[in-house]
């Protein structure tokens, strides 16, 4: 009897050619699997092609609020901008989906694992070293990168297997809740600016009237926006209204884990009102020391997410400091939409440590000046000194 390995399988041409590799080069009962935290796909068409390119068992598994609970709700907590740009959705989506891998692995009996990851990109470290992490025996078969396959052999494979390879789109596009990745073509021309029909959640033709929009935070999570209380409905609801306004296209430079630099295009709408509000509100609640070193572990977290260290225990060290931090943003954020652009019109809260009555102008204002002179006289001390000294 043929040992089992558990594919994560999308249907695309890179797990799809990875099932006959399987089990004619490593003689292995391929199961492949697919979770869905998202994605704008047809699972049962996905289920159908496993199976006729010869899967023995297939598994599709609904992980959308695990994903929204447990990866994206930290995200914002986190205000997560890798090289303050990218809204990490793919880096966020893969641990969640080799957790997964690893609940089918179990129950088969199985530590074998596959993955359609080429050697170049970001998401091989993303899954093997969740993999590993959980299972330190686990055996990863890759058949992209371990047989350094160009993509002209990859359909060619295809091609000599009579194995039907769908061509979508002449980008690389992954999909899912909390953003969408666009790649490839001539994208990769750093020059080029992208064409307009690369985008799918995002109207860059719009000429809307002006929309406001109130999200209301507590614990630094997002528990209402426009009335609504569900937090799938929530991310999907902003996806799609600012989408409309031409919200949330990031064009980034990016430099990859594998030390290449990528052009890539993102559209993120939910991630990019809800990180600026998140923001936005913290710095009504946190104190300047609190938000300065926050900032620096935000950028710390971020890199690691992106790079594959999510199980690392310097991200559950960071998400305690994180944690402590959020027990307090907790209030109402409004934000207005305009034809492409976005702005925080007003935030409150009662953890607020803003005192208009200090910070005034006006005669009403409780703040004497009159203590700022011997403070500015010490606060500059050594600069006076040090200017002394160079005359």
């Amino acid at each position: 009897m043929s040992k089992k390995v558990v594919l994560a399988f999308s249907g695309g041409l890179d797990t799809s050619i990875s099932v006959s590799w399987l089990k004619k080069k490593h003689n292995l009962d391929v199961i492949t699997a697919i979770v869905d935290i998202g994605q704008d796909e047809n699972f049962d068409e996905i289920e159908k092609k496993a199976y006729s390119i010869g899967a023995s068992k297939h598994c599709t598994i609904d992980a959308k609020q695990e994903f929204i609970n447990n990866y994206i709700f930290s995200a914002i907590k986190s205000n997560a901008l890798y090289q303050n740009k990218y809204p990490l959705a793919t880096a966020l989506g893969r641990p969640l989906i080799a957790y997964k891998l690893v609940e089918i692995a179990n129950q088969e009996n199985t530590k074998i694992f596959s993955h359609g990851c080429t050697g170049k990109g970001n998401d091989q470290a993303r899954f093997d070293v969740t993999l590993r992490s959980v299972m330190p025996d686990a055996k990863i078969i890759a058949p992209v990168r371990d047989e350094n396959m160009s993509r002209d052999e990859e359909i060619q494979y295809a091609k000599d297997l009579n194995v039907s390879i769908e061509k979508k789109s002449q980008y690389s596009i992954d999909e899912n809740l909390w953003g969408r990745s666009i790649e490839g073509g001539i994208l990769e021309d750093s020059f080029e600016e992208p064409p307009k029909d690369i985008y799918k959640w995002v109207n860059v033709n719009n000429d809307l009237a002006d929309r406001y929009i109130e999200i209301d935070f507590n614990n630094g999570i997002p528990i209402s926006i426009d009335g609504i209380t569900d937090s799938l409905e929530m991310i999907t609801h902003l996806n799609d209204v600012a989408g409309k306004y031409g919200i949330g296209i990031v064009d980034h430079i990016e430099d990859r884990l594998m030390g290449i630099k990528s052009r890539e295009i993102y559209e993120a709408p939910a991630a990019t009102v809800l990180i600026e509000a998140h923001k936005d509100l913290e710095k009504l609640v946190l104190t300047r020391n609190e938000l300065e070193i926050k900032s620096l572990l935000e950028q710390k977290w971020s890199w690691m997410i992106y790079s594959g260290l999510f199980v690392d225990p310097l991200v559950k060290a960071i998400n305690s400091f994180i944690n402590k931090t959020q027990e307090r943003v907790n209030g109402t954020v409004r934000l207005k939409l305009r034809s492409n652009s976005l702005t925080v019109v007003g935030r409150k809260s009662e953890n607020s440590i803003y005192d208009q009555n200090l910070s005034s102008y006006s005669s009403s204002s409780d703040f004497n000046q009159t203590y700022s002179k011997g403070f500015i006289e010490i606060w500059g001390l050594q600069s006076k000194f040090n200017e002394g000294e160079t005359k």
